[in-house]
C-alpha cells in the first residue's frame, strides 16, 4: 500500500511540475487591479538562480507560440516568463480582434510600460531567477513592445525583436538604453518596409545604441511561427512560415544571449 502511494505521489508532483527537467508553471501576477496570466519555464536541475528572459507574444495574445519559446529558453537554462500583455490571458481568434487588443495597448504607452513592469518584477523576484541578469525577447507586436522598454531605458541587458514594427513615436535619446538590441527581421515583410529599417538603423546609430541588425532573404512577416501559414490562408494575411529562417533567428538569438550574460 505504502509503495502505490509513493508512486502516486511522484506521478502527481511530475505532472504539477515536481522533479527535476523542464518545469511548467500557470502563473498569475496583477498590474493594478487586473489580473494578468504568464507561463513559466525552467530547468529545476540548474544549480542556482538563471537569468530571467520575458516572452512577449504576438498581437494574437498570450498563445502557444509564445508559450513554446518560453520552453526552448529554459532548455537553454534560462527562466523565462511567456507573459501576458492583454489580461486575463486573451487571445483573439480574428485579426480584427487581434488588432483591437493590440492598438489598446501600442495607443496607451503608460498601459504598455505597466503591463510590461508587473511581468519584469514578477519575473526578478521569482526564486529561480538571477533578478540581476534579465533580458527581453518579442514576436511580431512583441518585438514592438520590447524594443520600445529599451527605448525606455528598462533595466534590462538584452532585448531581441524578431519580425517586429521598427517604428516609434518615441525614439531612442542618446545613454538612455541600457540594453543589447537584436532585431531579426524578414527581409520581405511588407509590414516592416526599407524605409523604416533605415529610419531604425540611423535611429540606433544616432543614439549610441549598441545594437545588431539581421535580416533573413525570403522571410516575411511572422516567419518564425508554424501556425502563420494557417493564418494566411484563413484571412488573406501577408504572413508566413519559414523553417529555415526560424532556425537560423533562434541560433541568433542563443549566441546573442551567451555573449550577453557569460561574455
Amino acid at each position: 500500500m505504502n509503495r502505490i502511494l509513493t508512486a502516486t505521489l511522484v506521478l502527481l508532483l511530475t505532472a504539477c511540475g515536481g522533479g527535476s527537467g523542464i518545469q511548467e508553471q500557470e502563473v498569475t501576477y496583477r498590474d493594478n487591479g487586473t489580473e494578468l496570466n504568464g507561463f513559466l519555464a525552467y530547468d529545476a536541475g540548474a544549480e542556482g538562480p538563471r537569468p530571467g528572459v520575458l516572452v512577449v507574444h504576438e498581437w494574437w495574445g498570450h498563445n502557444e507560440h509564445a508559450r513554446n519559446q518560453a520552453r526552448k529558453l529554459a532548455e537553454l537554462g534560462y527562466t523565462a516568463l511567456a507573459l501576458d500583455m492583454y489580461g486575463g490571458g486573451r487571445v483573439a481568434e480574428h485579426p480584427d480582434k487581434a488588432a483591437e487588443f493590440a492598438g489598446m495597448v501600442r495607443k496607451n504607452r503608460d498601459l504598455m510600460l505597466r503591463r510590461f513592469r508587473a511581468a519584469e518584477a514578477f519575473l526578478r523576484d521569482h526564486p529561480r531567477t538571477d533578478g540581476t541578469r534579465m533580458a527581453a525577447i518579442g514576436y511580431c507586436f512583441g518585438g514592438s513592445v520590447v524594443l520600445e522598454m529599451a527605448r525606455a531605458g528598462a533595466d534590462l541587458e538584452a532585448v531581441a525583436s524578431f519580425h517586429g514594427p521598427l517604428a516609434t513615436d518615441h525614439p531612442a535619446e542618446e545613454g538612455a538604453v541600457e540594453a543589447r538590441i537584436l532585431v531579426l527581421h524578414g527581409n520581405e515583410d511588407p509590414m516592416v518596409p526599407p524605409e523604416q529599417v533605415e529610419a531604425f538603423r540611423e535611429e540606433m546609430e544616432a543614439a549610441g545604441v549598441d545594437y545588431r541588425f539581421v535580416g533573413y532573404d525570403g522571410a516575411t512577416h511572422s516567419f518564425t511561427n508554424p501556425a502563420a501559414d494557417q493564418a494566411a490562408e484563413r484571412f488573406d494575411m501577408p504572413v508566413g512560415y519559414n523553417a529555415e529562417a526560424a532556425e537560423a533567428a533562434w541560433e541568433e538569438l542563443e549566441r546573442f544571449l551567451a555573449e550577453t550574460f557569460n561574455g
